[in-house]
């Protein structure tokens, strides 16, 4: 498989990068100063892309690689890819289910103790050395709070299983409700901000998800309430969310991405209420090897003309 030509997105792991170096024909986008040029001299030698949730195959890339025959994602979401033009032109594309679910979940229920019980800024209290000058303020209680959850996925099952040994009443909403589930649905995002504590988005970013967090749903959440956000940055409407947070109409954030990352509005740099992650729910040494294993595995299977491992088109 060494002619084959994989077009890597942008840096993602360097264990994936040497995996793809060993089997195949790698070229690293990243490093290219002149993209169009490279893309015409190359349009024929490259038939897969790899990419991820920072940057993947849209429609433009597509057209400009007439060979192209899979996009094999190392993340779950596809935002980053055309599905559509994939579609249109028989490409088959892969992602990462499943080996990274367990991680995300463990970071979700992290950041919600870590908001509630203001781990990070006791950490910083006791550095600075305040502790030896008073006690820390009181904080909030996480077991039995209400946690709703935005998509009931893989991820979304995984954080309420992990919420509910913590004796906290889940409720949910997706597109359509899940008879077989036992937890509460709500039908419409407002009315599951307005009936819990906590507020998580796990579900996938597309045109219908796109600023699901909003005012009308942060009001709903109120002074109280807690929003964490593990999905998509882009699932937040990110003025609205910082002005409620200084204003004190939302009472935390756990926040692993953002709209424009990595740029974080510097207004939530100064609150403590606030616990700001770069985007490292899936970021363990083993599920990123798993990952990468994952996306290998796919590229072989379809160049051997194998089933894929994990097919989403």
């Amino acid at each position: 498989m060494e002619s084959i030509g994989v077009l890597m997105a942008c840096p993602m792991n360097s264990y994936l990068e040497q995996q793809l170096e060993n089997r195949f024909k790698l070229f690293r986008f990243w490093t290219v100063p002149d993209k169009s040029s490279f893309l015409a001299s190359h349009k024929d030698s490259i038939q897969a892309v790899v990419g991820n949730a920072f940057a993947g195959a849209d429609a433009k890339l597509i057209e400009a690689l007439p060979k192209l025959e899979i996009v094999a994602s190392f993340s779950v979401g596809l935002d980053k890819i055309d599905l559509a033009k994939c579609k249109e032109k028989g490409i088959r594309v892969t992602n990462t289910p499943d080996v990274l679910t367990e991680d995300v979940a463990d970071l979700a229920i992290g950041l919600m103790l870590a908001v509630l019980r203001k781990l990070c800024e006791s950490d910083r209290f006791v550095r600075s050395g305040k502790w030896k000058r008073g006690q820390y303020v009181l904080t909030t209680k996480f077991t039995g709070k209400r946690v709703g959850i935005i998509g009931l996925g893989r991820i979304g099952m995984a954080i309420a299983t992990r919420a509910e040994a913590f004796s906290c009443p889940i409720s949910y909403y997706s597109r359509t409700e899940k008879p077989e589930i036992k937890y509460k649905y709500y039908p419409s995002v407002v009315e599951l901000a307005a009936n819990c504590d906590i507020l998580v988005v796990a579900c996938a970013l597309t045109t219908e998800t796109h600023h699901i967090i909003n005012r009308e749903v942060i009001d709903a959440l109120g002074p109280k309430g807690v929003l964490i956000n593990i999905g998509r940055g882009p699932h937040v409407d990110e003025p609205e969310l910082v002005s409620a947070l200084v204003e004190h109409r939302l009472g935390g954030a756990g926040l692993d991405v953002f709209e424009h990352e990595p740029e974080v509005p510097e207004e939530l740099f100064g609150l403590d209420n606030v616990v700001l992650l770069p985007h490292v729910g899936s970021g363990t040494v083993e599920t990123r090897q798993a990952m990468a294993d994952l996306v290998i595995g796919n590229l072989e299977a379809h160049f051997l003309k194998k089933p894929l491992l994990t097919p989403v088109v």
